[in-house]
């Protein structure tokens, strides 16, 4: 039987768990690196390091948004003109391009290896980022509606992984690129493909009409 020491014990050793599990769930909504001083961790050239959490919206709601990203953030969440660590004010605003490709150039169907066609659209990106000084880049994969739900959001993101892992090899930092699958959420082609018959990879006129659909979006933000 258990005495009412060890009840109370047991008790405190499940509030304890309960308050680290709060706690780590807390530092897990930071979309940036926070060091043992409470401070944002920064890379040797001074940049935030981000977390997986990190999105340009999440970022607006961090408390250091304005400290490593003012530029990108709406211009009233960071009125005063500094920028929390330099106290210099803001420049020109960094402008961005987005360029969609469609995934078929730059990976065999339902796959997320990088074809050679697909590595030198790439080159293209990572010329027109290095003529910038980058603030960010967005690669945001998609895919149609042939296969299920959830197989269709993993091969976005993996596509989305892969172009981050070859543009990082072309010498952008990697915490510069975020990644992201929509899966088959946003599709482009509407209900021109509605009345193709079996939604099966064998049916090629309905693979066709959806090619559209299978693509990633990139976009490149930075200043000249």
């Amino acid at each position: 039987m258990i005495n009412k020491f060890a009840k109370n014990s047991i008790a405190i050793a499940l509030l304890a768990s309960i308050g680290m599990a709060a706690g780590v769930a807390q530092a897990q909504e930071r979309v940036y690196v926070i060091d043992q001083r409470d401070a944002v961790a920064t890379s040797g050239t001074g940049l935030c390091w981000r977390t997986g959490y990190w999105t340009p919206a999440a970022a607006a709601n961090d408390p250091a948004g304005c400290q490593c990203d003012k530029d990108l953030l709406p211009a009233d969440k960071c009125s005063g003109g500094s920028t929390g660590k330099t106290g210099s004010t803001v420049g020109v605003k960094p402008s961005g391009d987005k360029i969609t490709l469609a995934a078929d150039a730059l990976f065999d169907f339902d796959k997320a290896v990088l074809r050679p066609e697909g590595k030198a659209k790439l080159d293209e990106v990572a010329a027109k980022a290095a003529q910038l000084k980058l603030e960010v880049i967005l690669a945001v994969g998609h895919t149609d509606r042939i296969g299920k739900d959830a197989y269709n959001q993993k091969l976005s993101e993996k596509r989305a992984a892969s172009v981050k892992e070859y543009l990082v090899s072309k010498g952008i930092e990697a915490n510069r690129v975020y990644t992201e699958g929509k899966g088959e959420t946003q599709p482009v082609t509407g209900d021109k493909c509605k009345k193709m018959g079996a939604e099966n990879g064998r049916n090629k006129k309905l693979v066709e009409c959806l090619q559209a659909d299978r693509r990633v979006d990139i976009e490149v933000i930075g200043t000249k």
